[in-house]
């Protein structure tokens, strides 16, 4: 189910009609049109810039982020993938952040379209996610921070297994406000085969 190995991407990974795939510029008119589709439903949780008003999501071209991801990803500081269903772009997926040094760390964000929420394929891409970062990079913390407020969240790191780590006061500016975050973790000593058979058992693929 996880096919990945040394420290190249492969093409896309996989667990039955869930994957993820590192994201492409064909991918920013899909992207628009989800952010645009999904604009009430994310809002709550998009990240704002204080004393700047911002545009709404969909509102403005995705390409010049692409490019950025995209560059950022060539510089290894980040690995921006798309999360399809049955091939179809549902959602986006990034690893950031990511260190080297004394700390082999990253830190991961999502969303997905409100339509294709509760099918289990958000905890499956971040599973497949971690383990690339884990296996593919070999990197040894990932971290994931959550508003208190956002339950669907909460339920894909206590899926996970995931570490509660504690709250950051104010941390992010979100949705025009400092917002307090819960900080979870995992580590590669905490994981035993992947972070994907935590939930999808091996030798069956989820639906």
């Amino acid at each position: 189910m996880f096919n990945a190995s040394g420290g190249e991407l492969p093409s896309s990974l996989g667990a039955g009609r869930i994957g993820i795939r590192l994201i492409h510029r064909r991918d920013a008119r899909r992207l628009e049109q989800l952010l645009r589709d999904n604009r009430a439903w994310l809002s709550p949780w998009e990240a704002t810039y204080p004393g700047v008003p911002g545009a709404s999501p969909g509102d403005i071209s995705m390409r010049p982020a692409i490019k950025r991801l995209r560059k950022q990803h060539a510089e290894g500081r980040g690995v921006p993938f798309v999360v399809t269903y049955d091939g179809v772009v549902v959602g986006q997926l990034s690893a950031s952040d990511i260190s080297r040094g004394a700390l082999w760390s990253a830190s991961i964000g999502y969303w997905i379209d409100a339509a294709h929420a509760g099918k289990n394929i958000t905890p499956t891409a971040v599973a497949l996610a971690i383990d690339y970062l884990f296996v593919g990079l070999g990197l040894h913390r990932v971290e994931i921070c959550i508003r208190p407020e956002n339950a669907a969240s909460l339920r894909i790191v206590e899926k996970l297994g995931m570490r509660y780590e504690g709250r950051r006061l104010r941390y992010i500016h979100i949705d025009g406000a400092w917002r307090d975050h819960d900080s979870f973790a995992i580590t590669r000593e905490e994981v035993r085969g992947s972070v994907l058979e935590r939930i999808v058992p091996q030798g069956t693929v989820p639906a």
